[in-house]
């Protein structure tokens, strides 16, 4: 039985195909028969891989631009934070400036990897279609992996989408002092599934994002200082306000305090009566993260200004430095 091919292919017959043209050159059953194949095939597949590059630069460089920061020190967002919420005050200078450029930054680099991944993943996916390969059961295997990573990993998507939507709603910082729950402190790092904290003891707290329930920001748009001071039942509380008044306003007009005032101290009065004392209020709107500075100082000053002014503190009797106490 013969089983070589007794006539041409029925495609060497069709004029005008690429077939018929290699036909007519090369004279080569198989090779016409093959040309679709051979040349545009790979053909297909090198323009799918040069435009999915190309595309993928045009993409990545349009990231880049509306994630940079506007040269000259311009008090201005990037383009890619305009539309969302800002939480930082302008009051805050330059601190500002920095805040901006790693929120933008961070939101840009992950922005570049799904893009990344959708383009080369399409770009994979129509390639192996010129290829003839049935997607099907690759889709089908894709949508089975996908879903056991995903109830096995679930703690892992938690994170990422969390610290996803952290970083558009502008929650923290770094350089901010927040209280996520377990932990409190300075934030020395912000990820997409870990915040680096650094408490008061010098402590570093690496805080999962999918775990955060609530966050306490102290570095947000202002804070105040709040200053209590217990006076004993005997001193005349109205002449104590009034100096008290005097005294911090005083105080932060100078010139290590005042750049970190954003309004007049306000005396509040009597807080709170105790068995004790009396607590004598009053706070002050600084800049946020100034609050404890500010606290300190005004504290010392006001005691150091009552007790120069004749105000007995509380329980003064046991406290007193005379003979008596020796």
């Amino acid at each position: 039985m013969n089983l070589l091919p007794t006539e041409p292919p029925a495609c060497t017959r069709e004029a005008g195909s690429l077939c018929y043209q290699v036909f007519q050159v090369t004279k080569n059953e198989w090779l016409s028969a093959s040309a679709g194949w051979l040349l545009t095939k790979p053909l297909r597949i090198l323009m799918i891989v040069a435009v999915a590059f190309l595309l993928r630069y045009l993409v990545r460089r349009l990231i880049n631009r509306v994630t940079r920061m506007p040269n000259g020190g311009s008090s201005k967002l990037p383009a890619l934070l305009r539309p969302l919420r800002e939480k930082a005050p302008e009051v805050l200078g330059s601190a500002v400036m920095e805040r901006r450029r790693q929120r933008a930054a961070t939101i840009g680099s992950v922005l570049k990897s799904m893009a990344t991944f959708l383009i080369y993943g399409l770009a994979f996916i129509l390639v192996l279609g010129e290829l003839g390969i049935d997607l099907a059961p690759i889709i089908a295997s894709a949508g089975i992996v996908g879903v056991a990573l995903g109830f096995g990993a679930q703690n892992l998507v938690k994170d990422f989408l969390s610290g996803m939507f952290m970083m558009i709603e502008d929650q923290y910082g770094v350089g901010d002092v927040v209280d996520v729950g377990e932990a409190s402190g300075t934030v020395e790092a912000v990820g997409l599934r870990i915040t680096t904290l650094r408490d008061i003891n010098g402590t570093v707290w690496y805080v999962r994002n999918g775990e955060v329930l609530r966050v306490g920001n102290s570095s947000q748009g202002f804070a105040v200082a709040v200053v209590d001071v217990p006076l004993s039942y005997s001193a005349d509380v109205e002449k104590a306000t009034e100096l008290m008044a005097e005294k911090a306003k005083t105080l932060l007009e100078s010139e290590g305090l005042a750049p970190n005032v954003l309004e007049p101290p306000e005396m509040l009065g009597v807080e709170t009566v105790t068995p004790e004392s009396i607590k004598l209020r009053l706070t002050v709107k600084v800049r946020p993260g100034k609050q404890w500075a500010v606290q300190r100082a005004l504290r010392a000053h006001l005691l150091a200004a009552l007790d120069e002014a004749g105000f007995e503190p509380p329980l003064g009797r046991f406290m007193s430095s005379g003979p008596a106490a020796q």
